[in-house]
Parts: C-alpha cells; sequence; structure tokens
C-alpha cells in the first residue's frame, strides 16, 4: 500500500522482498480468505503505549476506502459471523486471499513499483542518503535512495520468515522499542488446570474471558495444552505474561443456570446439577465441572457458589504457545518517536516505520489489515523525492 501510494505519485519504488513471493502473510490469513478488514475499526480496537496514536492515519484511510479499491478489482466478499449473537464487520474474500494479493502487486504494477524477491537485506547505512546492502541470489546488491520505509512485521509466525530485522534497525537509528511479546496466542494451562481439562480437548463454548480491564465474548476452544479460540486470543493481547495475573472467565454468559435447582420441586444433588449445567455448556464440560466443584451440600449458600463459579472461572496461564502460533506481536517501535500523521521518524529524516512493527497492535478480526493499510497510505503520501 506504501508503495503503490508512493509509486502513483511519480516515484521511483523498490520493494525490498525476503521472501521467494510477496505477500505470504496475506495468504495464510483468515483461514485463506484473508480477513482484509473491519466495517467498525477504529482506535478503540486497538493497543499501544499512546493509545492516540492510530487515530489519525485510520481517520484517513477507512475500511471504506479499501472497500472502494476491492470493488474497483470486482473481488467478491463477504461479512462473516463465527456464530449469530458474534460482532459484526469482519470482511472475507469469497474466494481466496489470492484475489487481494493480486489486486495490491496489480496496483503496484500499475504505478511503476519495482518488486524485489528473495532479497535478504545484510545491513542499513547512511551516508548522505540510505544504503541497503543486500545479497540476491548469492549476489551482493546495493539500492540508494533518500527514503527508507521500515515494513518488516513484528516476530509472530517465524516459519514464515518472521526476524527482528526491522526492531534492530530502529534501535541502531536511535529508536527505542516497547518491549514485544506474542500477541492473539493460545494460553497455556499452569499445572493444576492441565490436569482438570486438557483431556477435554476439542471442547468449545460461547465465554466471556476478562483480564486487565478488557472482555471478550466470543468462543473459547480447550486444547491438549490449554485454551484458544477468539475469546482467548482476544484476552491474551492484555494479559501481562505473568503467572500471578488471572484470566477470568464466564463459561455461561447471562445464563442463570442454577435456576432449576432452586426453583424446582426435584432434587438437589450431582445428577441434577449436571443436567441443569449440560443446557448451558458442552456436556463433557458439564460433566467435568461438576466432577470437580461438587459441594459437600445442596444449601441455597453452596448453590449461590456453584453459580458463581461457573461464571468466574480464574486461570492463571503458564504461558502462551508463543510467537510460532501468535497472529500479532504485541509492542514494537515507540509511537512516541514517530509522527503519527506521515510513520515518520522523529529521529532520522526519510527514514518510515509502518504496520506491525510498529507498537499498535489491533484485535482480531480484519483490525491488523486495516491499520496495515492505513499507516502504509500515511507514509506513501507523505514521502516526498528527496
Amino acid at each position: 500500500m506504501c508503495a503503490r501510494e508512493a509509486g502513483r505519485r511519480g516515484l521511483r519504488v523498490a520493494v525490498l522482498e525476503r521472501a521467494e513471493r510477496a505477500g505470504k502473510k496475506i495468504l495464510i490469513s483468515g483461514g485463506g480468505r484473508c480477513n482484509f478488514t473491519n466495517l467498525h475499526c477504529g482506535p478503540e480496537n486497538f493497543l499501544s503505549e499512546n493509545a492516540d496514536f492510530c487515530r489519525s492515519a485510520l481517520a484517513r484511510y477507512t475500511p471504506a476506502d479499501f472497500l472502494a479499491l476491492v470493488a474497483k478489482h470486482n473481488i467478491p466478499y463477504h461479512e462473516k459471523r463465527p456464530y449469530p449473537e458474534a460482532a459484526r464487520g469482519q470482511l472475507f474474500c469469497d474466494r481466496s486471499a489470492t484475489d487481494i494479493l493480486g489486486m495490491l502487486l496489480e496496483e503496484c504494477a500499475e504505478a511503476g513499483v519495482q518488486i524485489f524477491l528473495s532479497t535478504h537485506v545484510r545491513e542499513v547505512g547512511h551516508q548522505g542518503g540510505f544504503v541497503v546492502r543486500a545479497t540476491q541470489a548469492g549476489q551482493e546488491v546495493e539500492f540508494v535512495a533518500g527514503i527508507l520505509v521500515v515494513a518488516t512485521g513484528g516476530l509472530s509466525i517465524p516459519k514464515m520468515g518472521a526476524t527482528a530485522f526491522g526492531y534492530t534497525v530502529a534501535q541502531q537509528f536511535g529508536h527505542s522499542i516497547v518491549p514485544c511479546r506474542p500477541g492473539l496466542v493460545p494460553l497455556v494451562f499452569g499445572r493444576g488446570d492441565a490436569r482438570g481439562y486438557c483431556e477435554l480437548a476439542g471442547v468449545s463454548a460461547v465465554v466471556t474471558a476478562s483480564c486487565n480491564g478488557a472482555s471478550f465474548r466470543e468462543k473459547m476452544l480447550i486444547t491438549h495444552r490449554g485454551l484458544s479460540g477468539p475469546a482467548i486470543l482476544q484476552i491474551s493481547s492484555y494479559w501481562n505474561g505473568k503467572g500471578d495475573t488471572a484470566v477470568t472467565i464466564d463459561l455461561a454468559p447471562g445464563q442463570e443456570w442454577t435456576a432449576p435447582l432452586r426453583n424446582g420441586a426435584g432434587r438437589r444433588d450431582a445428577a441434577a446439577a449436571r443436567t441443569a449445567l449440560r443446557k448451558v455448556l458442552p456436556q463433557r464440560l458439564a460433566d467435568r465441572w461438576i466432577e470437580r466443584y461438587k459441594p459437600e451440600d445442596w444449601t441455597n449458600r453452596s448453590l449461590d457458589l456453584l453459580e458463581q463459579g461457573v461464571h468466574r472461572w480464574e486461570i492463571r496461564p503458564a504461558g502462551t504457545e508463543g510467537y510460532e502460533k501468535a497472529e500479532v506481536t504485541a509492542g514494537g517501535v515507540n509511537t512516541a518517536e514517530l509522527s503519527s500523521k506521515t510513520m515518520e521518524s522523529k529521529k532520522m529524516r526519510g527514514l518510515f516505520f509502518i504496520g506491525e512493527v510498529v507498537d499498535v497492535t489491533g484485535w482480531l478480526g480484519g483490525f491488523n489489515f486495516q491499520w496495515a493499510w492505513a499507516s502504509g497510505v500515511a507514509a506513501g503520501k507523505a514521502i516526498e523525492k528527496r
């Protein structure tokens, strides 16, 4: 997006791509269908040490702007909701992510952008202008330009080629890095929870997950090692990585599942409790819950505690599944040292940082792509011939 925008303004643009194919992360996104934006994208959908930093770029390049580009290329798409009550606004390609990648490559070609694949940048220098030394097919090559845009992404999914190179370049030119951590990532159970729930791998439920003031009502999935699913991926970005910080999960949001035991003339025992809980939770999870938390008696107070337990399941994760399974990297180049309007460095004229390498992390659901498009356009429009 940045290269396209600069190229359309008559600038000579080279994209140095480390991989043998452009846009590999685009191709695997959204299960191969590319969740390319979200209709309801706003600053409140992002994490950063400076919550207002993303506001300017997002306001000047909106989901409607990207949809106009999609329409220009006649790409069919749809709005997806993973369950009836889920949040609206997630847009996916009808066919595949290759449509979005093809669109971007075509736009770059029309703008005269040159894309150099399998180009491994070794070092970046500055001698009156930026000097980028790289290797291509074993040969040493050098690029010289007055402008350098760093769009290297984060540390997530290293098997796709993710590296820390962008942070290294930032530090080389005096920038500080907000500590990085995996974001939108599955959580790993601590020892006690692992013994109780890992054998339920594959069980899912719609829950509300909360941590550090944030809450998400989405699907949760129990895995062989912990918890995943959209609710957990979302809340993982708010978990600070410390084992003494709890993630609280409401397993049955809005459901008073013990009501039949309180109000009916039937029995108050484990069998009745299992029957009642199975109405709001998957059977295997309901049975395991009653097995683990069966009260000593069946008084109203005990039923209160049993009810509350389902709505306030506290887990203290042992960790996350790491960058290998993380969809994004939280943290990055400190936004206090960048212009929020242009993405240009305040420390080195002509140096820009865009996308995931910056300390701006979106929620799950198309927000990170919209930040990529918006920050890229912001930089592309600001670049001047130097």
